[in-house]
């Protein structure tokens, strides 16, 4: 099957993939995909407008992901929190994403959600950001399911020092019903959150985390961190307290985080979720190889899976970094979960023509088309309003 793709000619697709769907989830990680809403399109999306959410093709996706063994992240960057999806619409997907992880089994064990500010722009003190992330925590906890306390623009914009960080997220462990995922977004996802906890200096910074870390370790069951760097992560991996879980978030490096390590709480595996499922499978069992050889052989199938998958992310999430979620609803719809290429805030037109050609082919090129005719036709169709 061939398609003409603008700044890639002639394209070949090659031969399709087939993903199994896991019986059982894989075990050697905890892993979570960070999943997208879809936008309802005959809602009013444009940018400013509130969140017009297709609740039916929402929830199937989370369905989807959990047929895969993955757990779901819900409400959080991923879902455009911060970038369209205000607070009436976040409160509702995190109601009914946990009650559609309840049918299933215990919410707790199949999403988290994640809690934040930003339902309270305005927020200039710490007793209100406080509050804030009070409302939300609870909101989450209501439903069941797992707790993300999410970085706040707001407490980034207000807070003078370390100190104010420790004081505010002291108050929200006390709050806690069970541990907690911590979320450290660096400020190439969000640039308003640049210098949080305490400090532009990542080391600094990285201080004053692990030490809040340390003193509330039985609170927390793990940090999430996407700053795009597998040196710094590595080395906070090795410095956090015995049973806190480092979920990698660097949808750059994340194979071989994992591999060596790192459980995972990703915005990629939203799109890449089959691939992701088969190379964990493979990570169980060369884990559990007695021999070396073995074990070598595994490790080495399972980069063979994810190898091309992190071309796609790192074109995917190429900067300006936080339109990512263009091209991640973007292979949703060319994969047939959703009808529509359309997004809250408007946002399906964050990325260009020509950045989206590439994305189809890296996706092809990883497997991720899971019906080429269906892809090619969509494509064809997306290529023809653009009057190509």
């Amino acid at each position: 099957m061939r398609i003409d793709l603008p700044g890639v000619g002639a394209y070949e697709l090659k031969e399709p993939a087939r993903w199994p769907v896991p019986e059982t989830p894989a075990t050697s990680r905890v892993v979570y995909a960070a999943a997208h809403v879809v936008a309802d399109p005959l809602g009013d999306n444009t940018p400013g407008s509130p969140a017009a959410v297709d609740w039916d093709a929402t929830l199937r996706f989370r369905r989807h992901l959990w047929s895969y063994g993955l757990r779901v992240a819900d409400a959080m960057d991923t879902a455009q929190r911060n970038m369209g999806l205000d607070w009436a619409a976040t409160k509702e997907l995190i109601r009914r994403s946990a009650a559609e992880a309840r049918s299933l089994g215990d919410p707790a064990e199949l999403v988290a959600c994640g809690a934040g500010t930003d339902h309270a722009p305005g927020a200039a003190d710490l007793d209100t950001i406080t509050a804030a992330y009070a409302e939300q925590i609870e909101t989450v906890q209501a439903t069941g399911a797992g707790v993300i306390v999410m970085a706040s623009r707001q407490l980034a914009r207000t807070a003078a020092g370390p100190a104010d960080y420790h004081r505010v997220y002291g108050k929200l462990f006390g709050l806690a019903d069970r541990p907690v995922i911590l979320h450290w977004l660096g400020e190439m996802f969000d640039p308003q959150l640049a210098g949080y906890w305490g400090s532009r200096d990542v080391a600094a910074a990285t201080e004053s985390f692990l030490e809040l870390i340390h003193a509330h370790a039985p609170l927390v069951d793990g940090v999430k961190v996407s700053l795009l760097d597998e040196e710094h992560e590595v080395g906070l991996r090795a410095a956090l307290p015995d049973g806190v879980k480092l979920y990698t978030g660097d949808d750059f490096n994340y194979p071989s985080l994992i591999r060596t390590g790192s459980h995972a709480l990703l915005g990629i595996f939203d799109a890449i979720a089959p691939a992701a499922a088969s190379a964990l499978r493979v990570l169980d069992a060369a884990e559990a190889a007695s021999d070396a050889k073995a074990r070598d052989e595994l490790l080495a199938a399972y980069d063979v899976v994810l190898a091309p998958t992190v071309r796609l992310s790192r074109k995917i999430f190429e900067a300006p970094t936080y339109h990512y979620k263009t091209g991640i609803v973007f292979l949703a719809w060319l994969n047939g979960h959703q009808d529509a290429f359309a997004m809250v805030n408007g946002a399906q037109s964050a990325r260009s023509l020509l950045h989206l050609s590439e994305v189809f082919r890296l996706a092809d090129q990883a497997g991720l088309l899971t019906d080429q005719e269906l892809a090619v036709g969509r494509m064809k169709a997306l290529l023809a309003v653009n009057g190509l």
